[in-house]
């Protein structure tokens, strides 16, 4: 994220006040869970404590009285705590549940979402005490009923006793443990308020310190953005004194490290425009000369090709008369055909040198149709590869199973590819390996002509597309600066790699259709 010197500076500001205030609301915030802790604690789980605590008293004393209507002889005693127990026990237990039950319904109201769950708990288990100790009520009524009687059957009072205290032992035990839980939760709370409140103290200590400390560094952070203003002022005087080489190079996100980027992006496009603009030199002096040598190449040929014409014809003329001629001997009829031969081929030689010459001068525009690269590659390889293998070469051959789509003229592409075969194979006299692969990379088509010759120097690379050089005897040098000149007209480039001892690299790159 950007952030400029001045909201930097704001920022640090901000955060000190904004950590005030957040230790203000963390305050009230906690000061208000405390209240609700309490509040749960005393209004709720003390209250629900409480009531199971009378319940549970009240259900020990029953058992009590139960017992002791097993062990009391006197009908009258046994008919007096009969008559308690059927008139206070039930109201009073009725009570005190219906009580315990409210007070968990009120509790659910404002307890914490995560105390819900607990209460819900508690006010089922009153729901569950009610229907338990109605069914305890029914059946000490059965017991009280037998035991009202002038003479008791105590074997059937003993077995119906025996049940009755089975139900109060398992009410007992369920209401020790409601009890326990509430009084393991109010305990629980506690330690928990008391641990807030002591996090709450360290924070309320903390939060100023670091906010202060924040404030500092913001403040220091803001005025180191500012050193820097002399680096970029020696910057911008080095690229005004035309060093566009000189980077600024200042880090950061400010508003003087993004001017500093600035400068030296200014500085590179400077330099490229510089580069290109040489380039575009280079290309334009390079077609400069290249129309000259056309224009001085469609002149000699002009001048050239009526005398060959002339030559050629009075040639044929000769070779005719020789067979009608008389010679003293047929040594001097054989050497006198031998000259004229030899004439007619130096006549035709000249004449490809002028058709050469007029190609360059009068390259047409290429006509471009939708073709396959892959295509052309492979009739131009299946025509020569009868001329290589003829001159001692292997030739391998790797194109990709899919079209390789190019617009493009195909007769002036079959002419660069045989130009560049034939090259390669002039560079391997002594035999060697042909490879040609055509890929496409990196959304162009890439075509490679790989021999494995003696390579060349750089210096000879150097001029190796320049009108009129060439290192073979007899050639013309106008080859493959023809090659060049149609694949640029197709947009395409041609580059090439090469060292002494290790071969030559052609490569073409067209666009891909």
């Amino acid at each position: 994220m950007k952030l400029s010197l001045t909201t930097r500076i704001f920022v640090g500001y901000a955060v000190v006040l904004v950590t005030f205030g957040a230790v203000s609301g963390f305050s009230v915030f906690t000061l208000r869970q405390n209240q609700l802790e309490i509040r749960l604690v005393s209004e709720g789980y003390l209250g629900l404590s409480q009531t199971v605590a009378a319940i549970e008293t009240f259900q020990s004393n029953q058992s009590k009285d139960t017992a002791r209507l097993r062990d009391e002889p006197n009908v009258e005693t046994r008919k007096a705590l009969i008559r308690l127990a059927r008139l206070y026990f039930p109201g009073l237990m009725a009570d005190r549940l219906r009580t315990g039950k409210e007070t968990a319904q009120r509790v659910l109201e404002f307890a914490p979402e995560a105390e819900r769950p607990f209460v819900a708990d508690v006010a089922r288990k009153f729901d569950e005490l009610t229907v338990r100790f109605a069914e305890y009520e029914a059946e000490a009524d059965r017991v009280f009923t037998l035991l009202e009687t002038p003479k008791v059957d105590w074997e059937a009072a003993n077995r119906a006793l025996d049940r009755l205290q089975q139900m109060e032992n398992g009410l007992s035990s369920t209401i020790r443990l409601l009890h326990g839980s509430l009084e393991a939760r109010i305990h629980e709370r506690v330690r928990l308020t008391q641990e807030r409140e002591r996090r709450t103290g360290v924070a309320i200590i903390l939060f100023p310190v670091v906010a202060i400390g924040v404030g500092l560094l913001a403040t220091g952070v803001a005025a180191r953005s500012l050193r820097p203003v002399r680096t970029l002022i020696d910057g911008v005087s080095r690229i005004r004194r035309g060093d566009y080489e000189a980077k600024i190079g200042v880090d950061g996100e400010d508003e003087i490290a993004v001017l500093a980027r600035e400068f030296d992006a200014m500085a590179k496009a400077l330099r490229d425009r510089e580069a290109q603009l040489q380039q575009k030199q280079q290309e334009l002096l390079r077609a400069e000369r290249l129309a000259a040598v056309g224009r001085v190449s469609a002149q000699v040929a002009h001048e050239i090709r009526n005398p060959l014409s002339s030559i050629g014809l009075n040639v044929e003329m000769l070779t005719d008369q020789l067979d009608a001629a008389q010679f003293k001997t047929p040594e001097d009829a054989k050497e006198s055909k031998h000259l004229l031969s030899s004439v007619t081929r130096e006549v035709d030689r000249l004449a490809e040198i002028t058709e050469e010459y007029l190609r360059l001068a009068r390259l047409p525009a290429p006509v471009k149709r939708p073709e396959d690269l892959s295509k052309i590659i492979d009739e131009v390889m299946g025509f020569a590869r009868e001329e290589l293998e003829r001159a001692g070469l292997t030739v391998k051959l790797d194109l990709p199973a899919a079209p390789l789509p190019v617009l493009a003229d195909e007769g002036q592409l079959r002419q660069v590819m045989l130009n560049l075969v034939r090259n390669a194979r002039e560079a391997m006299a002594a035999g060697g390996t042909l490879t040609v692969r055509a890929r496409v990379d990196h959304g162009q088509l890439l075509v490679e002509i790989v021999d494995t010759g003696s390579g060349m120097s750089a210096d000879v690379k150097a001029k190796l597309f320049e009108p009129f050089f060439t290192t073979k005897q007899g050639g013309t040098g106008l080859g493959l600066p023809l090659s060049r000149q149609i694949v640029e007209a197709h947009g395409g480039q041609v580059d090439v790699d090469s060292e002494e001892g290790r071969g030559t690299t052609f490569r073409l790159r067209f666009p891909r259709a």
